[in-house]
């Protein structure tokens, strides 16, 4: 089964590249979910401390659970929103996220409130999606769905993908930004089924389908499945192309 982990592999190893996180420092991810990428920070940072944060309890359970597995005894979460959680001042020397900084409801606040948790010239790696119409997974996936570009409640994956917008973001924050380009695949499964279980997973494309009456969810099913498989290969899997900004910035 396909998960969030395997999803984002190829993007993972830019992250960690690019944190270069040292023994001794402290650590912060944002949207840590089940904590691949606080594991990958705490292995890089002993005897350095990291704590992973995130609004979803069962993916923080999970969390727990594999970092106790592996005997990890320098990293702890917390269940919370970055926006608003209190982190106290000046207390890490690194703020990471994968893909978990998009969906605040004032991302100003949040990166203030993020700035003011690090210490004088700490950093910020972030992950982010550029914008939907650069990513062919989720150009594809609405298409196949006939949905529109923007729906539902407001959350937002591509909220930071225009550069000007979201370097004068950061700024007003207090940081100072730095971009660079993110290409490489995104993995959503082994064959056709596999994928397609995923996908359905999501929670836009569940909602796109959960609002078809019977006649319409049929086919819209079926030219998902189609999409699916035109972007399969016996080699890789099926996988898709995205596009991804990879930020840097110091407080």
């Amino acid at each position: 089964m396909t998960t969030f982990d395997d999803e984002l592999r190829a993007h993972n190893a830019h992250l960690r590249s690019a944190a270069e996180i040292r023994s001794g420092e402290d650590v912060l991810d944002i949207g840590c979910g089940s904590g691949q990428s606080t594991r990958d920070a705490a292995r890089a940072a002993t005897p350095g401390r990291v704590l992973g944060v995130d609004v979803s309890a069962p993916a923080l359970e999970r969390a727990r659970e594999l970092s106790a597995a592996e005997g990890m005894d320098n990293v702890s979460y917390e269940h919370g929103d970055a926006q608003v959680h209190g982190f106290g001042r000046d207390r890490f020397d690194v703020a990471i996220s994968r893909f978990g900084v998009m969906f605040f409801s004032d991302a100003l606040a949040a990166f203030t409130n993020i700035a003011g948790a690090l210490r004088p010239g700490a950093r910020m790696v972030v992950l982010v999606w550029q914008r939907r119409d650069d990513n062919e997974w989720a150009v594809a996936i609405g298409r196949a769905l006939d949905r529109p570009a923007q729906q539902g409640d407001g959350l937002d994956p591509f909220s930071l993908g225009e550069p000007r917008v979201t370097e004068d973001l950061l700024g007003r924050a207090g940081f100072q930004d730095v971009r660079f380009d993110v290409r490489e695949p995104m993995f959503f499964g082994n064959d056709v089924s596999e994928a397609l279980a995923w996908v359905c997973g999501f929670r836009d494309v569940a909602e796109t389908l959960d609002g078809l009456d019977p006649g319409a969810r049929e086919p819209a099913v079926a030219r998902l499945t189609e999409t699916l498989g035109a972007h399969r290969s016996a080699e890789r899997g099926v996988n898709f192309d995205s596009r991804a900004w990879l930020v840097r910035a110091r407080s």
